[in-house]
């Protein structure tokens, strides 16, 4: 398969730049996976196409405030987007100057902090920063929201809770499970009293998701590594529903690919560590049933799983429609409820 597969075309002005207010607000565009047929709805009416007993599946990671503004110690300016915390002093991080860094060489960063570049690991560094205070308390105090590159704006307040979903837990993400933030508590309430259950599994969306595929043919292309979480108390809830014959629906492609992880031997099992696993057509899925999703940059691996799951001539028709009937596209626009 070629990258060019999976190309559409698409005007700038229905990229999303704001989020919907409030955040049940967004479109929804529902695909039948089996005939492909396509229907025009709101997220508020995402109850009526969920049964009692449904189990959806959420990725409870928190995003942190990764991105980090300063100079170099030579003077030129500096940002860097940390990927994940390694552990109380470092980071792994990208860093975009004008000339790239060396090891040894200060970064002079917002609010006074300093910190030092130890090390060259592929694209990315290694970040060590000075003083006893935690790095991730240092991120939130100074830290900006890595709002994805396509948001052509810098983030503001009412981001830092926005670009997050309201049942974010574990700190990790430098990137939204951006499905997730269209639901609000009064949504995951009423989904409760009609007896649609949840699930949490953690996998911390790292900078690699925004990066482009490089290779015409996208069997040879590489995923950065994520961390991951499934546990057993995930795995049970999904058994139980799948031997009960009900639906499992994957709330995000972070959580499709965390499922999928986690399922790779054939059946479901705890699984904490890193995953590397690129989902495109021709997959055979093994744990949803239905998948929520945003709407995905063209050639994207985010793009490829989606069609993998609803067929890729069905996806590639909603993603024309969605254009004609103005959508909005990305982090912070509409959605789409994609059955096998």
């Amino acid at each position: 398969m070629h990258k060019s597969d999976f190309h559409y075309s698409l005007p700038p002005e229905l990229i999303a730049q704001h989020p919907a207010s409030p955040r049940t607000a967004s479109r929804l565009l529902v695909l039948d996976g089996g005939s492909g047929s396509l229907r025009d709805q709101r997220f508020t009416d995402l109850p009526a196409l969920l049964q009692a007993g449904d189990l959806l599946v959420f990725n409870d990671t928190r995003v942190i405030p990764a991105r980090l503004l300063g100079r170099k110690d030579s003077g030129g300016r500096v940002e860097a987007l940390v990927e994940r915390v390694l552990d109380a002093r470092r980071v792994l991080a990208q860093v975009r100057a004008s000339k790239p860094p060396r090891p040894g060489q200060k970064l002079m960063l917002e609010g006074d902090v300093t910190a030092e570049v130890l090390d060259r690991v592929g694209e990315f560094y290694v970040l060590t920063f000075d003083g006893n205070t935690p790095v991730t308390e240092v991120l939130e105090r100074i830290g900006h929201v890595p709002l994805p590159p396509y948001i052509e704006r810098l983030d503001a307040a009412d981001d830092r809770a926005r670009y997050q979903t309201v049942y974010a837990r574990h700190r990790g993400a430098v990137a939204a499970p951006t499905a997730g933030l269209h639901f609000d508590d009064a949504m995951l309430v009423r989904l409760r009293e009609m007896n649609v259950h949840s699930a949490f599994v953690t996998l911390h969306v790292g900078a690699g998701t925004f990066q482009p595929i490089r290779v015409d043919d996208i069997r040879a292309h590489r995923m950065h590594a994520e961390t991951l979480r499934v546990t057993q108390a995930a795995c049970d809830q999904i058994g139980a529903a799948k031997k009960a014959g009900r639906r499992v629906v994957a709330v995000g492609t972070t959580v499709m690919r965390a499922l999928e992880t986690a399922a790779r031997d054939g059946h479901l099992a705890p699984y904490e560590g890193e995953t590397e696993i690129f989902i495109y057509p021709g997959y055979h899925f093994q744990v949803a049933d239905a998948l929520l999703t945003n709407f995905h940059l063209p050639e994207s691996t985010l793009l490829m799983l989606v069609c993998a799951f609803g067929g890729t001539a069905n996806v590639l028709k909603a993603y024309r429609h969605a254009v004609e009937s103005k959508y909005r596209f990305y982090s912070y626009g509409d959605a789409m409820f994609v059955t096998r």
